[in-house]
């Protein structure tokens, strides 16, 4: 915490890096082709008349507009055929769009997780409170990779040794999972109504053979197979990029330690936690262990002192 505390979110900010701005007269769906074009997860939306940024375009939003607007192979979806970006946020989701999140460069690393995790995002642009412009976009990823790069400088706390289990990291009731059959349909309806990033796929005899993320439903724009999401969960992964290391899993034996070596290496969001079948026991995400390492881990290692 004290490190956090004492490091600025300028520090984080690459010397380089690549940031995609969207203007909100731009059409939903150049939007989503740009995503995809670029790489990115995310891009700020800015609005020319108000000369300045209004919200952010993520993934997610496109998993909604698929999910409130399909209907079938044969219906085209107009919305996001045709609509311009701004039409969309005022008209049709006004209720979705929330005031802009931001953070500004001299806010400690500490503010920043606290945003993250309070306002249940993932994605934290960094303004320039003077010029008004977006610098970086922080992720929880950037954050522990950076955490993780200084921890062997730090005091190691005790919890770090300490294991999942103990620990009661992550999720292990009621888990969100779909089966190697599901229609792409229905996984984003589960993603929009239980608010999950990502779906572990399990077979019939209850082993994770798959992960199906937010970030793979990007592929339906990259391929222009978003019309028929009536395929299944399968076929839609064949698209996946052959960089693709399958599942990243962990046990609840492992120590945080372990734990986060693992998911900053990986580069991965989350592990799936499971039993020595390989059965699907819960999910710990980023969030989940920067939530833990930050806010709850240390505060109570400091009443202990």
């Amino acid at each position: 915490m004290r490190f956090m505390k004492s490091h600025k979110c300028y520090d984080i900010v690459p010397t380089s890096s690549k940031l995609v701005v969207f203007d909100t007269a731009l059409q939903v769906k150049k939007a989503f082709f740009a995503l995809v074009a670029n790489g990115v997860r995310a891009a700020p939306l800015w609005d020319t008349e108000k000369q300045m940024f209004v919200g952010m375009l993520t993934i997610t939003d496109f998993i909604i507009i698929l999910h409130r607007y399909y209907k079938s192979p044969m219906v085209q979806i107009y919305e996001l055929e045709e609509h311009k970006l701004e039409t969309w946020r005022e008209v049709y989701l006004p209720a979705t769009f929330k005031p802009l999140v931001n953070i500004s460069p001299d806010a400690s690393l500490f503010d920043a997780v606290y945003t993250l995790i309070k306002n249940k995002i993932h994605r934290l642009p960094v303004i320039d409170p003077v010029t008004g412009n977006a610098l970086y976009i922080l992720t929880h990823k950037r954050i522990l990779k950076f955490l993780q790069l200084f921890m062997c400088e730090m005091p190691k706390p005790a919890f770090m040794k300490q294991t999942l289990g103990e620990l009661g990291i992550g999720t292990y009731h009621d888990i969100a999972f779909i089966h190697p059959d599901t229609p792409i349909i229905k996984a984003l309806n589960i993603f929009v109504e239980r608010r999950v990033s990502a779906l572990p796929v399990v077979d019939e005899s209850g082993k994770v053979v798959d992960i199906y993320s937010k970030f793979d439903v990007i592929n339906l724009a990259a391929e222009k197979t978003y019309n028929n999401l009536d395929i299944t969960v399968t076929q839609a992964l064949k698209h996946r990029s052959q960089y693709f290391e399958g599942v990243m899993k962990c046990h609840k034996m492992e120590t945080m330690e372990t734990i986060v070596d693992r998911i900053v290496k990986a580069e991965v969001h989350r592990l799936v936690v499971v039993d020595e079948r390989s059965s699907i026991e819960g999910i710990v995400s980023l969030s989940d262990i920067l939530q833990a390492l930050v806010l709850r881990l240390t505060s109570s290692e400091k009443q202990v002192q």
